[in-house]
């Protein structure tokens, strides 16, 4: 049980949101870097340096990378709650991302996939602990911890924006690539100069973490179990099984695709229908075996319905990398007033209007104080405007129909409501999750946070390979119906929530 810290040296918030307000920008600014480019690298011909991957496959390869990021944060919070404490989780996690992006800023396929691996453990362990410490560091009433956790949220968005802007340029750049070629470099190694940064920067935000791990007063220190005892060296070889099972699958898996047994494609189709299994599965456990008071069962059924509306709402946003990425590399005009820009750029909008708009939303959940809506009714927001940006872009396929460029401003304004509805849910989905997990499983309540973005992001990657039937206004039509429909049915549901909580 981790010590509040009531002190309000950091803009009202105890001194210690800075250190992970840094952490956590250094860890997206990685993540976020080798995101913008990831899609259009495995796309890119194995001539202009890329992996020369179909749109297919591409997509079938980054939804899978995307789900096992977000996936393995339930895994990382099990370790963090049992068997190492948040604090240490994710110093570990940040160490494998770094190696991770420097496997992938080797030139050529032969650490793409190891790179992949290395950091979606890292974010595994990082992610979900890094939010949980913030959560620790306010009490459950405290009125700051929604606002909080918007400013924690600006330091994910500062990464998120500056990262696509030094990634992109060095990746994309005809500038860069002079530069190489002058410097005796190869100028199709772009790409991984792109990687490579990001391992820097998770450098930074190792050692800043470390400094600043003083003023984090007691969070995240102490695991639940406690070291030596005969539960923690259960937990302890119930890990290392674990770990050495995925040692063998992982091994096992790598040398059926390298002797063309197994295809990439296969492998990835296999992990959607495992993964589908896995998540039933393991809400059915966390029901139906766990021991839990009436109360924290009311919590649990609260967090299911969350989690259903994130992973739709996630599915829908993520495609800012995908099908939106793609979108703008090949539909849109990039350049504004005769000045070009290479198209992952865009990937930087949403992160700017992101810090744009949080102080705004962070002021109005305080003002509004009691009337300050439920977090169903939040969602219910967060899905609408989602919804109402791929109707946007319904327009902009339809005006690029005829093979014409079509302007920035599509998807300017579509991002705009994505930002809205991002504000309206993700901060606050957070929120809700240290608010309603049991103590005793907090940090793996986060990753079931995180299993919905999981969930999202896989979807939002298998949704490219229908580029090769359906145009992109059918799919954007599609994913705007499909966001419309569910905000509607969160909308219905707050009522039914709220009396269930109130319930004794």
């Amino acid at each position: 049980m981790t010590t509040y810290n009531p002190d309000t040296a950091f803009f009202g918030h105890p001194r210690g949101l800075a250190t992970l307000f840094f952490t956590e920008m250094w860890e997206r600014f990685a993540y976020y870097g080798m995101r913008a480019i990831l899609i259009l690298f495995m796309t890119a011909s194995v001539a202009n340096g890329g992996l020369g991957f179909d749109v297919g496959k591409a997509g079938a390869v980054y939804g899978t990378y995307v789900a096992l990021v977000y996936m393995l944060g339930l895994p990382g919070g099990w370790v963090a709650d049992k068997l190492l404490g948040l604090r240490r989780s994710v110093l570990y996690g940040g160490v494998l991302i770094m190696f991770g992006q420097m496997c992938l800023a080797v030139p050529g396929a032969g650490l793409f996939y190891p790179g992949l691996a290395l950091i979606i453990l890292g974010v595994g362990l990082l992610k979900p602990n890094v939010s949980a410490i913030v959560g620790d560091l306010y009490g459950r009433d405290d009125v700051r911890r929604d606002a909080g956790f918007s400013i924690f949220y600006m330091g994910i968005n500062l990464g998120a924006f500056i990262a696509p802007l030094i990634v992109g340029w060095l990746a994309q750049s005809a500038e860069f690539k002079d530069v190489l070629a002058n410097m005796g470099f190869s100028p199709e190694t772009s790409w991984n100069w792109g990687f490579g940064v990001g391992a820097i920067g998770m450098f930074f935000g190792l050692v800043q973490y470390v400094l600043g791990w003083k003023y984090l007063g007691d969070a995240g220190v102490h695991p639940s179990l406690q070291p030596g005892s005969a539960e923690s060296v259960s937990a302890w070889r119930r890990f290392g099984v674990g770990l050495a099972l995925l040692a063998i699958l992982i091994v096992t898996v790598a040398m059926l695709v390298r002797n063309g047994t197994l295809d990439v494609e296969q492998v990835t189709s296999a992990f959607s229908w495992i993964y589908l299994v896995v998540v039933v599965a393991f809400f059915v456990w966390l029901f139906g075996f766990g021991d839990w008071s009436r109360e924290e069962r009311k919590r649990l059924v609260v967090i299911l319905v969350l989690f259903v509306g994130a992973a739709i709402f996630w599915s829908a946003f993520e495609q800012a990398a995908s099908t939106l990425n793609l979108f703008a590399q090949e539909k849109t005009r990039t350049s504004i007033v005769g000045w070009s820009f290479p198209s992952s750029w865009f990937q930087s909008v949403n992160a700017l209007m992101i810090i744009a708009l949080a102080p705004v939303f962070a002021w109005l959940w305080v003002k509004l104080g009691k009337r300050d809506p439920s977090s169903p009714t939040k969602f219910g927001f967060g899905l609408l405007f989602v919804g109402l940006g791929f109707l946007v872009m319904v327009g902009a396929a339809q005006a690029s129909a005829d093979g014409a460029l079509v302007s920035p401003n599509w998807l300017m304004v579509t991002y705009l409501l994505h930002t809205v509805g991002e504000l309206c849910l993700s901060p606050v989905g957070l929120s809700s999750m240290t608010k309603l997990a049991p103590e005793r499983v907090k940090g793996m309540m986060m990753g079931v946070w995180f299993l919905a973005a999981s969930m999202g992001n896989l979807i939002a990657g298998l949704v490219v390979g229908f580029l090769e039937s359906f145009t992109h206004a059918q799919i954007f039509g599609a994913v705007t119906l499909f966001a419309v429909v569910a905000s509607l049915v969160m909308f219905a549901l707050v009522g039914p929530i709220r009396r269930m909580l109130e319930r004794d």
